[in-house]
């Protein structure tokens, strides 16, 4: 019994030790970010990725979040979600994120066939989802899924499908037919060319229903698809050529953009205008496109390289600043939109006072917050009530070959209120038939 009285007060001291060398759980906000680390899509994941990082770390220096529920402010920790570009990538890394990771929310993803194959396992563990990329309108509309807890921050393919043809009838028509001297009811005649995917579909989908629901004297010519990571076009674009179009609109990533513009300018002689989706407005465009994509036109809410006049130039300059001064480069447009990801998810959790999933989804579908780098309707950051959408202003840059940088450089041409130039019709360009 002696020695049984004896053990009983040292496994005592033990247990306390033990328990006084234990360390509290760490306070802090965990934020899954889902980009394309890998893979053909792995440029504007690294951006993604990146600027989210650049937002944290401005967060983080400011002392981090105040939650409520903690009675603190606490650290954002960003935790790496590479979909590898591909679906089951996706699903792979959001999956991890949610239950081995178990974050407080997920930001980001790039390629709308890529989010919408993981969507519906987000919609089972009911994660708040900052979704900054995945144009196709039906990521926050498709009823098949509860996609309540997704929101939207981006443009969808009908917003800027819509605002590339209403440039393009206003500004390319009408500067066409006056070098040409045709008249002024003659129809431009647009190509497209797009990724078969949900993103390529959407754009396709907007180009058509704009053209037709706003009687527009625009005659689509051809249309041509190919699959996602593709880099030899020739074939496409040799059809496309035959269409004698003026106006070539590929709806591509960016690897997919420079190859498509190199390949038609250089090796199948099409010389018409060439547009390009906002995704591409990023410092490896220009830099890879050399002087093939001078004056082609490249529709976009954030550039690294200008920035609508307005209230925002300081702010936007300060974010290419400080991401600069991070990682030696520039942002892209889907960094921008990521980055403001962050600051809108940091925001929520402020507004919940908690990490609770269905406060955080709560806060976000009321939240409004001052518009932070890209201009948004009405200056302000919110969801719509209906499929939880943001609002964003969009405008069309021209590419002008810049000698000092040895690149093309973006100017903003439309619309008149933010426009830093005037649009140029090319000495090379050559227009389709008169039809």
């Amino acid at each position: 019994m002696r020695n049984y009285l004896y053990i009983i007060p040292v496994l005592l001291i033990v247990m306390l030790t033990l328990g006084c060398t234990q360390q509290a759980p760490t306070q802090e906000v965990k934020i899954g970010v889902v980009a394309s680390m890998t893979g053909p899509t792995s440029s504007t994941g690294k951006d993604i990725w990146q600027s989210a990082m650049t937002a944290a770390d401005e967060i983080n220096a400011q002392g981090g979040v105040f939650v409520k529920s903690f009675n603190a402010k606490v650290p954002i920790r960003l935790i790496q979600g590479d979909d590898e570009s591909t679906r089951e990538g996706g699903q792979k890394a959001v999956t991890k994120l949610m239950t081995e990771d178990k974050v407080d929310l997920l930001v980001g993803g790039f390629s709308s066939a890529v989010v919408s194959a993981h969507q519906s396992i987000v919609a089972e563990y009911k994660v708040p989802y900052i979704i900054t990329g995945a144009s196709t309108p039906t990521i926050t509309r498709r009823p098949d899924i509860n996609t309540s807890y997704m929101f939207h921050h981006c443009p969808t393919t009908d917003d800027y499908g819509e605002q590339t043809i209403l440039f393009v009838d206003q500004v390319v028509r009408p500067a066409i037919n006056q070098r040409f001297s045709y008249p002024s009811d003659r129809p431009l005649r647009l190509a497209l060319i797009y990724q078969d995917s949900p993103y390529g579909k959407g754009v396709q989908s907007a180009v058509n229903q704009t053209i037709t629901n706003m009687n527009l004297n625009m005659e689509v010519v051809g249309e041509q698809t190919f699959k996602m990571g593709e880099s030899d076009f020739r074939t496409a674009l040799t059809a496309i050529k035959a269409a004698s179009p003026d106006v070539v609109y590929p709806v591509t990533f960016l690897n997919e953009q420079i190859a498509l513009l190199t390949q038609a300018r250089r090796d199948v002689g099409l010389n018409a205008i060439f547009l390009s989706v906002e995704c591409n407005d990023d410092p490896d465009y220009y830099r890879g496109l050399g002087r093939l994509g001078e004056y082609s036109i490249q529709e976009s809410r954030f550039s690294p390289y200008t920035a609508p006049k307005g209230p925002l130039m300081n702010a936007t300059q300060n974010f290419k600043n400080n991401f600069k001064a991070k990682w030696g480069g520039f942002p892209g447009m889907m960094g921008a939109s990521t980055y403001e990801g962050i600051y809108i998810a940091s925001a929520a959790i402020e507004k919940a006072g908690t990490t609770d999933h269905d406060a955080v989804k709560a806060a976000l579908s009321d939240i409004k917050i001052p518009q932070i780098i890209e201009v948004m309707g009405n200056s302000t950051i919110q969801f719509s009530p209906d499929f939880r959408e943001s609002d964003f202003a969009l405008y069309m840059e021209q590419l002008i070959w810049d000698p000092a940088a040895n690149e093309l450089r973006p100017k903003i041409v439309w619309p008149d209120s933010v426009k830093e130039t005037e649009f140029i019709l090319p000495d090379w360009f050559t227009p389709g038939s008169k039809g």
